[in-house]
């Protein structure tokens, strides 16, 4: 998917339907001319409903629909029939979507789930016909009730990617080319900072037909928390990774400052992704020996399981692979 493509934030502008109006209305027979109220109910206006679809990986089909407006309800009719019912408008959207008010802020759905539907916007209720308004003492009732008004105004989706494991690291990291070793996804790759620009995907197989999904999000840089580089832009794509893989390039140099920067990027932006589970892959290891491997690893924390790989050699891959799964097993059986 080129970067164009790929739009993980968007704007529009919803409204959901007016309820139909009850009538006022009097039944009249052949032998009676006031055989009481019959005036219908109003039917209710058009949702504004999201619904979850696996098949899309980005919001780019919402780019040029900004205007989301539901059908009204139909007024009542006379022999107590209802309004018909507005239309509802359906907005498919990618797994991982967060739809939130623009002015609060505040969460209004999330969509996790293929063929999960919310209710984003409610349409106006429709009114009561004048036969609900009938008593012993009021036979003829000549009051109704108008529909509800229905709901408007801007929201915001946001796009967060589903994926078990987070890649994280600076740019020029080796994330694309790990990403492009164990599994079938083709990132873009080269030799300068910011190759990757979009999350990229990937299928990783494992043991006895099971596999994990893998995310190569686009690189940290000091200060991303506060907007610099691609800052918040991609930042929120690793709240949803169940398992965050710090990737270290052997030729850093200061391997332990390296994983305090984005460590502490990760912690300006949203503390709670510190209680994810993590470990730390120190990349192109193929130019290390022995002892340069043991002076790196005593600047790690010793908290945090690491391991040495490198993606051209696929040195160390497999047992990558295993201890991403325990990790992924571990957090699920929590």
């Amino acid at each position: 998917m080129s970067e164009k493509n790929f739009i993980d934030y968007i704007r529009v502008f919803c409204h959901s339907g007016k309820g139909g109006r009850g009538i006022t209305h009097f039944m009249r027979t052949k032998f009676n001319a006031k055989a009481g109220p019959d005036g219908g109910d109003g039917g209710r206006g058009g949702h504004v409903i999201l619904r979850g679809n696996k098949q899309l990986w980005t919001l780019l089909h919402l780019r040029y629909f900004k205007n989301v407006v539901a059908d009204d309800g139909e007024n009542g009719m006379k022999n107590n029939c209802t309004g018909r019912f507005g239309k509802d408008v359906i907005i498919e959207v990618p797994l991982g979507t967060i739809a939130r008010d623009e002015e609060t802020g505040e969460i209004e759905a999330e969509i996790l789930e293929d063929g999960q539907e919310v209710i984003w916007l409610r349409g106006g209720r429709g009114g009561q016909g004048n036969q609900h308004f009938a008593t012993p003492t009021n036979q003829v009732p000549e009051h109704s009730q108008p529909g509800e008004e229905g709901v408007e105004g801007y929201k915001l989706l946001e796009l967060k990617v589903l994926a078990d494991v987070g890649l994280v690291g600076f740019p020029n990291a080796g994330k694309s080319t790990l990403l492009s070793v164990v599994s079938a996804a083709k990132p873009k790759i080269a030799n300068y900072a910011f190759t990757t620009l979009i999350p990229n995907l990937g299928m990783v197989p494992y043991r006895d037909g099971r596999s994990f999904c893998m995310a190569d999000l686009p690189g940290i840089i000091e200060g991303a928390s506060e907007g610099k580089g691609l800052g918040h832009r991609f930042l929120r794509h690793i709240e949803r990774n169940a398992v965050l893989l710090f990737l270290i390039p052997a030729d850093s140099e200061d391997h332990a400052k390296e994983f305090a920067v984005l460590y502490n990027e990760l912690e300006q932006f949203n503390p709670e992704l510190l209680q994810k589970d993590m470990l730390i892959a120190i990349s192109k290891s193929d130019m290390l020996d022995e002892e340069l491997k043991r002076e790196i690893a005593k600047e790690l924390p010793e908290k945090l399981p690491h391991i040495f790989i490198s993606s051209v050699t696929g040195f160390g891959i497999v047992e990558l692979k295993d201890l991403l799964w325990a990790k992924l097993n571990m957090t699920q059986s929590e």
